[in-house]
């Protein structure tokens, strides 16, 4: 792992651990970058806000490469549901407890509403592009995304503020639903 790498991760567990201490409100970029060992201007360099450091998604490459790859006569929705499935399924363990405690935040935290879908569209357009290559036209892909990710967005915060069961069955109902099965 590089620096860069190491203090992006720095970083971003230095304001998991601060929000949880304190709450999203009551912790300054200020505070998380003294903790990460680094500067205020190095965290801006990695994350362009505050909210940003619960929101970057790492998944979205992989997620649009699996979709990439799903066979050509699948359907729109169904290539993502699977796709992402595929990709949900490599994913470490301790990974999804990260996942899990970040988007706590963010269900618990009146000003971070609408944070996931405000940040959304560079998952979006990540599935929009792989449907793309795959011969969708254009509206359509945009529409197949966004639903999937609407809808996923949704389940993901259900089971942050729920004590249910695991990330997998969550997110392996909510693409049942969304891949039509």
């Amino acid at each position: 792992m590089g620096r860069w790498d190491r203090t992006h991760d720095a970083l971003t567990r230095a304001a998991s651990e601060l929000f949880a201490e304190q709450g999203y409100a009551a912790t300054g970029t200020a505070q998380i970058a003294a903790r990460a060992g680094v500067s205020e201007m190095t965290l801006f360099r990695h994350f362009a806000t505050k909210e940003s450091l619960l929101l970057t998604d790492p998944f979205d490459p992989l997620m649009a490469e699996a979709v990439r790859s799903r066979p050509a006569d699948e359907p729109p929705m169904r290539a993502l549901a699977e796709g992402i499935r595929q990709t949900w399924a490599d994913i470490d363990p301790a990974a999804t407890d990260a996942l899990r405690g970040r988007l706590a935040i963010i269900a618990e935290t009146p000003e971070l509403q609408g944070a996931i879908e405000r940040t959304s569209q560079d998952t979006v357009t990540a599935l929009i592009e792989a449907l793309s290559e795959r011969g969708v036209p254009s509206a359509q892909a945009r529409i197949a995304a966004t639903a999937v990710i609407a809808g996923l967005s949704a389940a993901l915060l259900d089971w942050a503020r729920s004590d249910r069961a695991g990330l997998d069955d969550v997110l392996g109902a909510a693409l049942d639903v969304l891949g039509g099965a």
